[in-house]
């Protein structure tokens, strides 16, 4: 006999209980929970009423459809941490840590898109419309036609919006606003996922792009559920220290566009800048001749990005050695140090290790493992190479030198800013340049009896 295993479940949101309950603890509703058998042990033989559903519309891959609409902001980084423009209908997370220019950012783009013509709508839960009008006098955008307003009900933004014509709705921030209809604080996981849940699909119905401000949590996480990011089609982060003067634009997810995309800004007192030349920015302040100074060519999405990685090896004056890295993974450097030891003879037991990629940089790829292993090289040794050197190639456990991907993007970035040596692992197919000269080897031994001598 087939045990039954009825439950309870709330007519107005369908959540389910083991026992009946006068109230629904998810919605809040009363007197809406009643039984439902419908669940059994073994096989179901009724999923569903006699009533029967839509159609669902099919489509083949061989079709020509329609490339999804996108709007310019006026901001051709953005644009490109985008994959061209803002897609129409498209909702996109941004995140970032507390004062790292966001609002700014957010505003700058909406009185750029709505000068355009468009209709944008700025909804802020943390600031009143007085201190969003300082800001924009500030950064001289105060005659735009932007309508801002302060509210965190979801219900009367809902109601607003859908009685207005809107191109770009921006929400700052989803942590704030919350659903009447939920007993949660705002800022909850439950409050969170309605909100953005009811919100995004009010947009794919009208086609309002919506752009949400997302909180960071204090190890640099997205705040609230995973399934948020899920739910959107972009996420992108807004990075970079506070205490230097650029910020850096990150795609972390984008249905419409690459991954791990980067936009360049610099911050100043009337803004956000753009900076079209990162590399020029990032070597501006490098001192050519120095020991434990490289420069390393990287990819970040589709875009070449130009580095300089620092080293400093000096004796340490505790009983365990320090490995202090920014800008780079940790256990990577213990990993490079190791072969180094191994490998190379280079041995730095009981000395202190810094590693520092200039700038604020983050750096994420292995194709940097080879430009760290000779900044450490240089650093210890107090050898400084030439200055017009890049330096890129993945570096295996064996010492033997691997091969990365793009590495004509590289060397075509290294050029256009007047490098003339490249430094790579040998399998890497390149072309053939008159002013450049490229160096390629097979393992660090190799690379080490050409460039540097290590001391017994």
């Amino acid at each position: 006999m087939v045990k039954n295993l009825s439950k309870y479940k709330c007519q107005n949101c369908n959540h389910y209980y083991s026992k009946w309950a006068g109230q629904c603890t998810e919605c809040g509703a009363w007197s809406s929970i009643e039984q439902d058998d419908s669940f059994t042990k073994g096989p179901i033989k009724k999923l569903f009423s006699n009533k029967s559903g839509r159609l669902i519309e099919l489509h083949d891959l061989g079709g020509s459809e329609k490339e999804p609409t996108r709007i310019t902001t006026g901001m051709q980084e953005f644009d490109r941490v985008l994959g061209g423009g803002l897609v129409a209908a498209s909702t996109i997370l941004l995140s970032g840590d507390p004062g790292i220019g966001k609002s700014t950012l957010l505003l700058q783009l909406a009185t750029n898109i709505s000068e355009k013509g468009a209709n944008v709508i700025y909804i802020s839960g943390e600031e009143a419309p007085a201190q969003i009008k300082m800001r924009a006098r500030r950064l001289g955008r105060d005659r735009s036609s932007l309508k801002i307003a302060s509210e965190t009900n979801l219900r009367d933004i809902l109601t607003t919006i859908d009685t207005q014509k809107v191109d770009l709705l921006v929400v700052d921030s989803i942590q704030t606003i919350y659903a009447d209809n939920i007993e949660s604080g705002p800022g909850s996981v439950g409050q969170v996922r309605t909100c953005v849940l009811d919100l995004a699909t009010f947009a794919k119905k009208k086609g309002i792009s919506i752009i949400f401000v997302g909180h960071v949590t204090k190890d640099g996480q997205i705040a609230g559920p995973k399934l948020v990011e899920h739910m959107v089609d972009t996420v992108i982060h807004f990075e970079g220290e506070q205490s230097m003067h650029f910020r850096i634009l990150r795609a972390i997810k984008n249905r419409f566009g690459a991954s791990d995309e980067i936009g360049v800004f610099a911050m100043s007192s009337s803004g956000l800048e753009e900076v079209s030349n990162p590399s020029e920015l990032f070597l501006s302040d490098r001192i050519a001749n120095d020991s434990g100074s490289v420069v390393f060519a990287t990819i970040e999405g589709t875009r070449p990005v130009l580095v300089e990685i620092q080293a400093l090896v000096a004796p340490s004056s505790l009983g365990t050695a320090r490995r202090t890295v920014v800008g780079w993974d940790n256990s990577r450097l213990s990993m490079v140090i190791a072969i180094l030891d191994a490998r190379c003879g280079l041995s730095l037991v009981g000395k202190d290790v810094y590693l520092n990629v200039a700038g604020g940089m983050r750096v994420i790829e292995p194709a940097a493992d080879l430009a760290v292993a000779v900044a450490l090289l240089s650093a210890s040794e107090e050898i400084t190479l030439e200055a017009n050197t890049v330096i890129f190639g993945e570096l295996s456990l064996s010492g033997a030198l691997r091969k990365v991907s793009q590495p004509d993007v590289r060397i075509k970035e290294a050029r256009k800013l007047g490098f003339k040596s490249i430094m790579l692992p040998s399998d890497s197919k390149t072309l053939s340049y008159n002013d450049i000269k490229i160096k390629q080897y097979q393992n660090m031994l190799d690379l080490i009896s050409e460039n540097i001598k290590i001391s017994k």
